[in-house]
C-alpha cells in the first residue's frame, strides 16, 4: 500500500449572498444544490486556510481525492429554543418590547418588537 502524497493547495473563490453561496475550487464551480453550508478556518501563523464543506449527497455521487475530514454533529435546536422560551418572563418581554426605540407604528409592530427583543436576549444583548 502506497503512502498518499501531501495534499495540494487549491484556489478557492466564494461568492456568498443571503440564501446561497457559489463556491469554486480551481475555477470549477461546485454544484450549488449539493452545498448546504461551509466553514472557512485560518490560523494565519500556522497553516493555509481550511475549507469545510457541508454537503447534501444525491443518489449517485462519487468523489476521489485527498481531504481533511471533519464530522459535524447536527444538533436539533428545538429543545434549546423551547428551554429558552420557557425561561422568558412574559411581563418583562412586554415591557422590554414597549421600551424599544425601533417601534415604528407599522402593522404588527409589537410582535416585531417582541421578536427583535427575543433575538437580542438570545444573542446576549440586554
Amino acid at each position: 500500500m502506497s503512502t498518499p502524497a501531501e495534499p495540494t493547495v487549491h484556489s478557492v473563490r466564494i461568492d456568498a449572498q443571503p440564501g446561497h453561496a457559489k463556491i469554486c475550487l480551481d475555477n470549477a464551480p461546485l454544484p450549488e444544490e449539493q452545498i448546504t453550508g461551509y466553514v472557512l478556518e485560518h490560523s494565519i501563523t500556522n497553516a493555509l486556510p481550511t475549507l469545510l464543506l457541508h454537503t447534501r449527497q444525491p443518489g449517485h455521487v462519487q468523489w476521489q481525492g485527498l481531504a481533511r475530514v471533519a464530522v459535524v454533529e447536527q444538533v436539533d435546536p428545538g429543545p434549546l429554543i423551547t428551554d429558552f422560551l420557557r425561561a422568558i418572563n412574559p411581563a418583562a418581554l412586554d415591557q422590554a418590547a414597549l421600551d424599544r426605540d425601533d417601534l415604528d407604528g407599522s402593522p404588527n409592530e409589537l410582535t416585531k418588537a417582541m421578536l427583535a427583543q427575543l433575538i437580542d436576549w438570545a444573542e446576549g444583548r440586554t
